[in-house]
């Protein structure tokens, strides 16, 4: 393939927060197209910012970014340091001119970074405060990043928690119960939400709608009395009570993410977050006590975020990193690359960071799930636009 002409000699790519399928799909796709069609040369920084920030480097080329496309998670490795926030010596440290001064010595004309809304904003501000060219890929199970029409990593996940709750219904069945299954998503509930429904599950509870714990408990209370001897709930990990979100509404009980409530940092000064009581585990006592069903819970946990991408993320991912190349080669920088239907097309990274997609209360989504009898834990769902939040700094 004889190569075309290219405003951008060197790009460097690193992949940033959780890891999800469709991640090595992706960094096959930038590189093998910046590399064969466009002649450039790409660095990969490994375990995501703090790669970049300690300079761990190697050097990807054609050859060892072959046989990606089926591996799940990431070569490069990730993490969720953020480079003006990383913890160096029990202490977070603004490390900003470290990252700018590494890119300045491999000569990198862009920085692609994978990643979900951390990363996106995390490269929007390496742009403003540091000076230097950004590209950004979508990329997350949670499907919440701004201004796509989805994220590759959503429809794996979405599978694999659909089987989940397929699997889950002949136990269900057999034993007469309450099966809950808490789903990913951090404070999305596209995850939870999607395979709920393609699930056939009888009660979805999302972010987005804080429930009823006794509409949900008369629900499934009625379903017992129309000769319905089982029940499965989907409830995504950031799906609150009424009174919850009536708390965090008067500032009484701070808004989190239900996967990074607490950060400590381990002897070589990496964030982790402690174990918690997750929140189906809650419910599923609270249910069980209100109705006198007996009422088991399942975690999926991050069995979604495992294993080999589908054939669709797989060609989400590669669709966007060959459309990066292309703008790549076109000297487009500082924008990340969005799958709008069909095809891929460039947005302003500042349109993007900061923002979260959550699911609108009229999406066709929530209407259908409401038109086959799925209880979304509230009586009365006002059906108001809902779609971007602006995200608030941790």
């Amino acid at each position: 393939m004889s190569k075309q002409e290219s405003k951008t000699r060197c790009i460097g790519i690193l992949t940033s927060g959780g890891d999800c399928p469709g991640l090595n799909a992706a960094i096959r796709g930038v590189a093998k197209a910046a590399i064969n069609r466009y002649g450039m040369k790409v660095v990969g920084f490994q375990d995501g910012f703090r790669g970049l920030v300690e300079n761990r480097s190697i050097i990807l080329d054609d050859r060892n970014v072959s046989g990606l496309l089926t591996m799940g998670g990431t070569v490069l490795g990730t993490s969720r340091d953020k480079p003006h926030k990383m913890p160096i010596g029990g202490k977070k440290q603004d490390m900003t001119a470290a990252a700018v001064e590494n890119i300045k010595r491999h000569q990198i004309d862009c920085l692609v970074c994978l990643g979900g809304g951390g990363t996106q904003k995390n490269a929007y501000h390496l742009h403003k405060k540091g000076g230097i060219n950004v590209l950004t890929l979508p990329k997350t199970i949670d499907n919440d990043v701004a201004r796509t029409d989805t994220t590759f990593g959503f429809d794996t996940a979405m599978s694999i928690a659909t089987e989940a709750i397929d699997r889950l219904h002949t136990t269900a069945t057999s034993h007469h119960r309450i099966i809950v299954c808490e789903i990913m998503g951090n404070n999305a509930g596209w995850l939870a939400l999607g395979s709920g429904i393609a699930g056939g599950a009888d009660v979805i509870l999302i972010p987005e709608i804080p429930y009823n714990l006794h509409a949900v408990a008369e629900h499934l209370m009625e379903r017992r009395r129309t000769g319905k001897r089982f029940s499965i709930i989907a409830i995504a990990e950031g799906a609150k009570s009424v009174e919850e979100a009536q708390a965090i509404a008067e500032g009484k009980t701070r808004k989190t993410s239900p996967r990074r409530e607490e950060v400590k940092y381990d002897e070589h000064g990496f964030a982790y977050h402690p174990v918690k009581e997750p929140k189906a585990s809650q419910l599923t006592r609270q249910i069980q006590e209100l109705t006198g069903i007996e009422a088991r819970v399942t975690f999926l946990g991050h069995v979604q975020r495992g294993g080999i991408p589908s054939p669709t993320d797989r060609l989400y991912s590669t669709l966007l990193g060959t459309k990066a190349a292309e703008l790549l080669a076109r000297g487009e920088y500082n924008v990340m690359v969005a799958i709008k239907g069909r095809s891929c097309q460039a947005v302003p990274l500042k349109s993007v960071a900061g923002k979260k997609k959550l699911v609108p209360l009229n999406h066709p989504w929530i209407q259908s799930a409401m038109l086959v009898g799925t209880c979304l834990g509230d009586r009365s769902i006002i059906a108001e636009p809902q779609g971007e939040e602006e995200e608030k700094e941790e």
